[in-house]
């Protein structure tokens, strides 16, 4: 089972991966797409990656920008970055160019790694603007493009690996990653993960899950999210091992299972009604799974999936500011709870004034740590978000709970203006800012209406200039080369004008209730959302 905590001044990249190698030596440790890793081998190739980023001229404090796939290399490059005391900035594979552009703006990240197959994106990237002027190099994975799309920084092949080098001298709140979450009211932002808060994810994770020397972990999920990267780390604190596979596949996820032989997984709210749509079938219970994390799976669904397939999936919450605060157990008296606190931390169920509020009545869910650095240290480069944010000693979710009579947390909805699809957070600003600049738009709100698998899906309300009748059809794909898929909207519906307060502001909630219309576009293709309407804010 999970280990206790070791003393502060160990809860660092360094000492999580020698301390491993030591206690479990040859054990098999990592298995992903281009290679593996005993206990004993990870802290020397993660050393010898550490050389590498060194001779390209990367120390403590600098920021290295990542943009791959689940392969063996972008794990070794975001522990090495940990290793030298500069900060691991991943970026969503999805990602398009102006996205790629702002987070290496915003982040100063001195080096890219990124894969062949994504390097034409950053023809849109504006790489040559003064505010990239930290980005030196950059490394790409796989053949080098025989054109390359941008002029300068220069295109270099990945490096062969360095001789091993001692760890920086790291603490417990250096900065270990730069992880974006969308924004609501502006851009992503990029939350300041400590050293310690990545030992701690991983820790009491593997606490809540039971995780042992024997378990196998097997993730779909991709390492540029907090969820795939926590993995490694439970093996890390319990002498499990992890296999990475390259994506999640609905009709391949079982016999994936079956040969990593894994005994836990990890999926997400959507994942799971997806699965269930497949033809059932034997190989649902051709496996050694005996437990499943699934944040955001609705109580019948859950419920189907372990009646199918023998797995319990224990609900949760956490976030990339803060970590796994509150659990179901696989002995929970009951399902459709979040769970109940876990030990180590507080939570509060507050009102607009941040006072608590009785049990039974609904509030937003504000949370913290009573182990330092075990929380995220706020906001890269955002001072005045950061304070808001952990206002009055609390970092403030955003969304609404219910805490029952049993200590149990209920989710009511989202107060803050995000849209949540297919595993991502989609900051409506962002699609906004896309869509008002086309020449066509006047006005848009973009907001979420829900969908079939336990999520969101994107709608936006486009009000056109005087004298213009934009198609819904070109508008969408018009945000095809400038936003990530799964933020390209579903739905579009062309208004004479938008629902506003006497101050101006869209009343998004009116949009909400409203929902899809008669008169609504769809894009082709797509199923039905859900009849019911999501609860106002």
């Amino acid at each position: 089972m999970a280990t206790d905590a070791p003393p502060l001044a160990e809860r660092t990249l360094p000492a999580l991966l020698q301390r491993a190698a030591l206690r479990f030596g040859d054990r098999p440790l990592l298995r992903a797409p281009g290679g593996q890793w005993t206990h004993a081998q990870a802290p020397v190739a993660v050393a010898r990656r550490a050389a590498a980023l060194r001779a390209a001229g990367i120390g403590t404090g600098d920021r290295v920008a990542l943009m791959a796939g689940n392969r063996i290399e972008t794990l070794e490059a975001v522990l090495a970055c940990g290793w030298l005391g500069a900060a691991a900035v991943p970026i969503n594979t999805a990602a398009m160019g102006p996205q790629i552009g702002y987070y290496l703006a915003d982040s100063g990240a001195k080096l890219l790694i990124i894969e062949a197959a994504y390097v034409e994106r950053l023809a849109l990237a504006d790489l040559r603007r003064s505010a990239l002027q930290t980005l030196q190099t950059i490394w790409v994975l796989d053949k080098l493009p025989a054109a390359p799309p941008v002029p300068s920084p220069p295109l270099q092949p990945w490096p062969a690996a360095g001789e091993p080098i001692a760890p920086a001298a790291v603490s417990p709140a250096d900065p270990f990653a730069i992880l974006y979450t969308s924004g609501t009211t502006g851009p992503a932002k990029g939350v300041l993960c400590p050293q310690a808060q990545y030992e701690a994810w991983g820790r009491h994770s593997a606490a809540v899950l039971g995780v042992g020397a024997d378990d196998v972990l097997c993730t779909t999920l991709p390492l540029f999210h907090i969820n795939a990267l926590n993995t490694f780390a439970q093996a890390l604190v319990t002498g499990a091992s992890v296999v990475v596979e390259p994506r999640f596949s609905a009709s391949g996820f079982w016999p994936a299972m079956a040969a990593a032989g894994a005994t836990v997984i990890y999926l997400l709210g959507a994942m799971v009604p997806i699965l269930l749509a497949q033809p059932a079938g034997a190989a649902e219970r051709a496996h050694r799974v005996r437990i499943g994390l699934g944040p955001g799976v609705p109580a019948a669904a859950g419920e189907a999936f372990q009646q199918r397939s023998g797995v319990r999936l224990l609900e949760g919450y956490g976030s990339t500011e803060t970590n796994f605060v509150i659990a179901t157990a696989p002995d929970s008296p009951r399902r459709g709870v979040m769970g109940w606190l876990r030990p180590g931390f507080e939570a509060r169920v507050a009102d607009a004034w941040d006072a608590e509020c009785p049990r039974g009545e609904a509030g937003e869910l504000l949370l913290r740590a009573a182990e330092p650095f075990s929380f995220a240290a706020g906001y890269w480069g955002r001072p005045e978000q950061t304070v808001q944010a952990w206002r009055n000693l609390w970092f403030h979710t955003g969304d609404r709970v219910v805490q029952d009579a049993d200590g149990a947390f209920r989710f009511v909805d989202r107060i803050k203006d995000a849209i949540r699809r297919r595993g991502e957070n989609i900051s409506s600003f962002e699609v906004e800012q896309v869509l008002q600049s086309h020449p066509a738009v006047a006005g848009v709100a973009v907001y979420p209406v829900p969908s079939d698998l336990a999520e969101d899906e994107v709608m936006a309300a486009v009000v056109p200039r005087d004298g213009a009748s934009p198609d819904p059809a070109e508008l969408v794909a018009f945000c095809a080369s400038r936003l990530p898929r799964h933020a390209i909207p579903r739905y579009v519906e062309l208004m004479s004008e938008l629902p506003r307060t006497e101050n101006g502001k869209v009343q998004k909630y009116k949009l909400r209730e409203r929902g899809v219309t008669p008169a609504t576009w769809e894009r082709p293709g797509a199923t039905a959302p859900r009849s019911t309407p999501p609860a106002s804010a």
